[in-house]
């Protein structure tokens, strides 16, 4: 018997893994490496919606949760995966310097915003506007992470790959048996691959296909991060990862031409310079409609629960997620009622 079995290994999986095992419990994933949005994610965070000029949701907590929980991962894995990067919004206007300095002013966002004008030339970047910094960013290297903490997972005998049969999930009195385990409770964190679950097929998960490149630009000297349309993230030895695109039909994780001309477009709205294509890369992001992540407990199953949802965020809400549903469980601290999947039971969703 398990505590909890653990149905995906992306930033949702791993979080909650993480907090289970920092709690003492003992644990099992399960994965088979059909969803791959955390892993090719741009894996930035950042507290402020840009276009919108907002605060991201909770943004203060989740960034004091998101720090430590990082900083504990990267001592136990032995690697480094969270990098401190300024993010840059270059201005086109001096109609958009005013709109950052009146945002500045709103005390939800003075902590993020910086009031200094940054007037720095960067290779490769015309800029005659300069750029506004947002505090408080940089990136987690999503791939790197999730690779180490599964090999730490099978290491320990916490892992198999393989696909989830639902078919095979048994209700028990005292939890759930699925074929030669028993557990406690079960986590679905799944990501866009919800769409198969029959216990939380219905609640309204709503994909996003994003598409990425690793570009190689010689000419292009940045040590930050810039954010326009895309974002232009600096990785070393010339390197860029340039994303993303937003693309709501799409359901399926191949590149296309579509999303390469959209993004190649909007590169050269920010760069001067030549650059080169290395690689081209897709995946569609969980992402709910109402811009809230999904969490909570099957109705009248006290074992079956769902931590999904993410969206373009998870390097963010992963670990404050996991946290919200863990104290949930074991210390009946109620849900706040924007993530509660019981939010749609009104709708007659669930």
């Amino acid at each position: 018997m398990v505590d909890y079995l653990i149905i995906g290994s992306g930033l949702a999986g791993i979080s909650f893994a993480e907090i289970a095992l920092r709690n003492e419990k003992t644990i099992l994933v399960l994965d088979n490496n059909s969803q791959n949005s955390s892993k090719i994610a741009g894996g930035l965070y950042n507290p402020v919606i840009l276009k919108r000029f907002s605060e991201v949701w909770q943004a203060q907590e989740q960034l004091v949760l998101m720090n430590e929980f990082y900083t504990f991962l990267e001592e136990k894995l032995k690697c480094k995966v969270d990098f401190k990067r300024p993010i840059l919004r270059k201005f086109f206007s001096i109609e958009e310097q005013n709109n950052w300095f009146a945002a500045s002013d709103k005390v939800a966002l003075a902590p993020f915003l910086s009031t200094q004008l940054i007037s720095k030339k960067y290779s490769g970047i015309d800029s005659p506007y300069g750029y506004g910094e947002v505090l408080q960013t940089g990136y987690v290297d999503t791939a790197l992470l999730l690779n180490k903490y599964r090999e730490y997972l099978k290491e320990n005998n916490l892992f198999k790959e393989e696909s989830f049969d639902y078919d095979a999930l048994q209700i028990e009195s005292d939890g759930i048996r699925y074929k030669d385990i028993q557990a406690k409770h079960i986590i679905f964190a799944e990501g866009f691959g919800m769409h198969s679950n029959p216990y939380f097929k219905h609640l309204p998960l709503d994909g996003t296909k994003g598409e990425l490149f690793i570009i190689k630009a010689p000419q292009l000297d940045l040590d930050v991060i810039v954010n326009t349309s895309v974002f232009i993230l600096p990785l070393g030895n010339d390197l860029y990862k340039v994303g993303a695109t937003y693309n709501w039909k799409d359901k399926t994780d191949l590149p296309t031409e579509e999303g390469k001309i959209e993004l190649e477009e909007r590169i050269r709205e920010i760069i001067t310079c030549d650059f080169e294509i290395v690689e081209h890369f897709a995946g569609v992001r969980p992402t709910v409609k109402d811009r809230r992540p999904l969490v909570g407990t099957l109705q009248n199953c006290e074992s079956i629960h769902i931590l999904n949802g993410l969206g373009t965020r998870g390097v963010m809400l992963g670990p404050a997620m996991a946290k919200a549903l863990f104290d949930n469980i074991e210390h009946q601290i109620p849900l706040n009622k924007e993530i509660d999947i019981n939010r749609f039971l009104h709708k007659g969703q669930q």
